[in-house]
């Protein structure tokens, strides 16, 4: 859900995309529809529009042409070395995984194949997740637009509802520093309910005016439904790559030899093995797919608001006469070439603070039974998490500035940071309501994808989790897939 969530978040361009002090000021296109009603695209105006071509237009539109020079090529290079790195890896598994046999295991009870570690039954598994994920995707974007503001009134009492709700369990649990947390943050976000409601009628306006121009630019569906399957293409990829390492480099594997099986001291087989190996392939495997999904998601992000939603925004309906032609593969081919360094840069430090934040994660699940260690590593998540939420939401407006304006990634940074401080908190509070909308949908694709894979374990029972091992694992990877899709 994360890539549509990005792409479909572009109702913030007509606020956040306004000019900063300093800047000419670009009037946005008049005849917002009432709340609750679909009024048509192209607004009736008063006289004829302006008549001028995008070639004669030299000075009100001059800001809406994005440099034409590579941006940010340090973070290029390494967005590509990462990628290439993670095929040569995925490929050394991949060949001895399938030679092996995969280990066996299939769809169903009866073909769960070997009892070492994952094997072909989990990759069929989340590809079953990459499937619902992307169908329950779908038809809750469906659903936001047919009751576009009850959907939203409803998710932001859903969201307070969760967040009093984990409070309660977690001081019920006695997990008295995450209670503390959430405690706060249901506070917080009750005292903000009625400032929240108060905007409701707008931010409703804002999110079916993006769709309405979305159903007069059919690229905008034909860049999501792209993005979702790459998105998809790559959580496959991923799944199949790490449940291959797990079989290649697993000791006790078919495909492991090491010094203790071979004969006369000597190396005869294909690689050494161990847990260590395992885990630090998994942990790059992971990073990899993080980043690369979040470029990605981000790439589409901005081609959508570089162009059918920048070019309405400045020129107005394609009725005018005044959009530029093929504006959405003109935008895709800049953020996917000159601005990919830009938008790698951001990612990655998305990627990063994500990582941190399962690593610490990881750490609260290792040592429940110290109560102090396990204390100090929830607090330091939930910080980093509340840092990754925040540079999540700030790039989102620097991406669209690279879009519209082709700039490297920090001085977008800079010109979004001057902007938030003009007039940030109006764009905030709206923006929030449909960050709220969409990104409910998204935690409600991963939890129902988590759902299915464990009710699969479940009604499968494969040999590798007789014991239930690898119940967690399983379960973590289906909720990243769908939170993705």
């Amino acid at each position: 859900m994360s890539a549509a969530d990005d792409r479909t978040n572009v109702p913030l361009l007509s606020s956040m995309a306004e000019p900063q002090q300093g800047y000419p000021q670009y009037p946005p296109p008049q005849g917002y529809p009432n709340p609750g009603q679909s009024q048509p695209y192209a607004p009736s105006y008063p006289q004829q529009p302006p008549q001028n071509t995008y070639a004669e237009k030299t000075g009100e539109y001059e800001r809406f042409k994005p440099k034409k020079r590579v941006n940010d090529p340090i973070f290029l290079v390494l967005f590509i070395l990462q990628l290439a790195g993670y095929a040569v890896v995925s490929g050394l598994a991949l060949s001895d995984w399938i030679s092996e046999g995969g280990l066996g295991g299939g769809l169903g009870s009866d073909a769960t194949g070997s009892s070492i570690t994952l094997n072909s039954h989990t990759a069929y598994l989340l590809l079953l997740v990459v499937g619902l994920g992307f169908l329950f995707s779908v038809l809750y974007l469906m659903l936001v637009r047919a009751f576009t503001s009850i959907i939203m009134k409803v998710t932001l009492v859903l969201s307070i509802a969760l967040n009093i709700g984990l409070a309660v369990y977690m001081w019920i649990t006695r997990y008295y520093s995450g209670a503390i947390v959430f405690t706060v943050i249901a506070i917080l976000s009750i005292l903000a309910f009625w400032g929240f409601w108060s905007r409701i009628p707008f931010a409703t306006v804002l999110l079916q005016v993006v769709m309405d121009v979305a159903n007069h630019h059919k690229s905008v569906y034909v860049v999501a439904l792209l993005g979702l399957t790459t998105q998809a293409a790559l959580a496959v990829w991923y799944v199949y790559t790490v449940t291959a390492t797990y079989a290649k480099w697993t000791p006790g594997n078919p495909s492991c030899n090491n010094l203790n099986g071979t004969t006369n001291g000597t190396v005869t087989g294909a690689t050494r093995c161990s847990s260590s190996t395992v885990a630090g392939l998994v942990f790059f495997e992971t990073f990899s797919f993080l980043w690369t999904s979040q470029v990605v998601g981000n790439v589409c992000l901005a081609t959508v608001a570089g162009g059918p939603f920048g070019g309405w925004y400045y020129f107005g309906p394609k009725s005018d006469g005044l959009m530029p032609k093929h504006p959405t593969l003109s935008s895709f081919v800049r953020a996917s070439t000159l601005s990919l360094g830009s938008i790698a840069f951001g990612s990655l430090i998305v990627t990063l603070l994500e990582l941190l934040r399962l690593l610490l994660n990881a750490a609260v699940n290792n040592n429940s039974d110290d109560v102090v260690t396990a204390a100090l590593a929830c607090c330091a998540a939930c910080f980093v998490g509340c840092i990754e939420s925040l540079v999540e939401y700030f790039n989102r407006y620097a991406y669209i500035e690279i879009a519209l304006y082709g700039k490297p990634f920090i001085p977008a940074a800079k010109d979004t940071w001057a902007l938030f401080k003009d007039r940030g908190i109006d764009a905030l509070i709206n923006d929030s309501l449909v960050g709220i909308t969409l990104n409910f949908g998204g935690y409600i694709v991963g939890i129902l994808s988590a759902l299915f894979s464990y009710v699969y374990l479940r009604a499968t029972k494969p040999s590798y989790n007789s014991d239930g091992q690898y119940t967690a694992p399983v379960i973590l990877f289906a909720f990243l897939i769908g939170l993705q899709c």
